[in-house]
C-alpha cells in the first residue's frame, strides 16, 4: 500500500472516529456552554467536526446569542465550526472515489472547479445541509486546505451572525 492510500485509509477512520464519538458524546456537550466564548467555540467545533450525523450547532448559537454578545459568538462559532469543518474535507480527500458515485458530486464538483473559494464561502454562509459533501468535493478535488478553512471560515462566521442576532433579538422581545 502506498504512502499516499495509507494517508487516505487514515484520513477516513479519523474522520468516521471523530463523527462516531461527537455524535456520541452530543448531550453532555452542552455543558461546555459555561465557558463563555471558549465553550462556544468547542461546542461548534464538535457540532460541525461530524460528517453527515446531525448536532445542534445553529441552535447553540441562536441561544448563546441572547446570553453573549453575538459578534463575540459568530465569531467563536465561526472558528469553531470551520476548523470542525475539517473532518468533511478529509473525508474527501481520503476518498475520491466513494464520493463520484454520489449524485451531487458532479454538480458540487463543477461548481468547486469553476470558483471553489465562492462555492464554499456561499455553502457555508447558507444554512443548508450539503456542506458537508461540499467540504468533501473540496477535499478530494485537493483545494489546498488553506484556502478551503479562509472561505470556511468566512461563510460560516456571516451565517453564526445572523443567527446569533436572530437568538439575542427573540431573547430581548421575550425577555
Amino acid at each position: 500500500m502506498s504512502k499516499k492510500n495509507v494517508t487516505r485509509l487514515l484520513a477516513l477512520l479519523f474522520t468516521i472516529g471523530l463523527s462516531v464519538a461527537i455524535y456520541s458524546f452530543r448531550d453532555q456537550a452542552q455543558q461546555l456552554a459555561q465557558y463563555g466564548y471558549v465553550g462556544i467555540f468547542l461546542l461548534a467545533f464538535l457540532a460541525y467536526a461530524t460528517v453527515i450525523l446531525p448536532a445542534p450547532g445553529v441552535a447553540i448559537v441562536f441561544t448563546m446569542g441572547g446570553v453573549f454578545h453575538p459578534a463575540g459568538v459568530a465569531l467563536a462559532a465561526g472558528a469553531g465550526a470551520a476548523l470542525g469543518e475539517i473532518s468533511g474535507y478529509l473525508a474527501g480527500y481520503s476518498g475520491q472515489a466513494v464520493l463520484e458515485h454520489v449524485g451531487s458530486y458532479e454538480k458540487l464538483a463543477g461548481w468547486m472547479k469553476k470558483g471553489g473559494p465562492l462555492t464554499v464561502f456561499l455553502l457555508a454562509a447558507i444554512p443548508n445541509p450539503f456542506f458537508d459533501l461540499a467540504g468533501a468535493v473540496a477535499g478530494a478535488l485537493k483545494m489546498p486546505l488553506h484556502k478551503f478553512l479562509f472561505w470556511c471560515w468566512l461563510g460560516e462566521t456571516i451565517k453564526m451572525l445572523a443567527f446569533a442576532y436572530a437568538g439575542a433579538k427573540f431573547i430581548g422581545w421575550i425577555g
